[in-house]
């Protein structure tokens, strides 16, 4: 008997939401991937959200990334930001779920494969120091180190920076959170060479009106980045 089976007697996989018995490490139960709203189908090319009808491997835009300016490339989510996706990634955030990095992980790499390029750079969107401080981890790192991983590209956790503390987003109109956080990301000297002419792919855990993306990728733009796509976790819909 191997290691792995031996480990899987004494302690049986299961349910990363749950704890119900699963088959597989890192799993969800029938029940909880249910619960989980995972995108699938045909998406918006800039923001990842699912929109109605046509093919997979069509291009299209959703209503908002028709009108509102975007200034990075194409974008990513593998899940919507409601039922269980919604609790996984507050444990994953708050509750101290670092497993949790594991599966989301692969969820990121999945959906992202459409838009990874070769030698892309994969750069999570950066916390404050205080705030670091207080969570002892920065989520948007954990996933971009797995999604770099199981795609085989470059990580660098500190290409961006948060250089003031943007306080919570929540509550803000689209506005409020592109003004507050305006200037708020910057490539530290030291990694301007690596961002530099290199195709970047930005990873975060929830994107809700594209306003932590959009500065990130302003910052990555000023440092003379080639391209900037991005990916997260989950999207926030709007209702309706």
């Amino acid at each position: 008997m191997g290691m792995q089976a031996a480990l899987h007697l004494l302690y049986p996989p299961q349910c990363i939401s749950c704890d119900a018995a699963v088959t597989t490490d890192f799993g969800l139960c029938g029940a909880c991937w249910r619960e989980t709203p995972f995108i699938v189908g045909l998406v918006c090319d800039r923001c990842g959200l699912p929109l109605p009808g046509g093919e997979p491997g069509e291009t299209a835009l959703c209503d908002d990334c028709m009108t509102i300016a975007r200034p990075w490339g194409q974008g990513r989510a593998a899940l919507l930001y409601q039922d269980n996706a919604r609790r996984l990634i507050l444990a994953l955030k708050h509750g101290d779920r670092l497993d949790l990095a594991r599966p989301a992980g692969a969820w990121l790499h999945r959906a992202a494969a459409p838009i990874l390029r070769p030698g892309m750079l994969v750069v999570p969107v950066p916390l404050h120091w205080s705030r670091l401080f207080r969570r002892r981890y920065n989520q948007a790192a954990l996933l971009s180190k797995a999604v770099a991983g199981l795609a085989g590209l470059d990580h660098c956790p500190d290409a961006l920076v948060r250089s003031r503390n943007t306080g919570t987003q929540d509550g803000r109109t689209r506005d409020g959170r592109l003004a507050n956080l305006a200037g708020a990301f910057q490539v530290p000297p030291r990694r301007r060479r690596l961002v530099e002419d290199r195709d970047i792919l930005v990873v975060d855990d929830v994107m809700t009106s594209g306003a932590t993306f959009a500065a990130a990728t302003e910052a990555l733009h000023a440092a003379n980045a080639r391209s900037v796509c991005v990916v997260a976790l989950a999207r926030v819909a709007k209702d309706g």
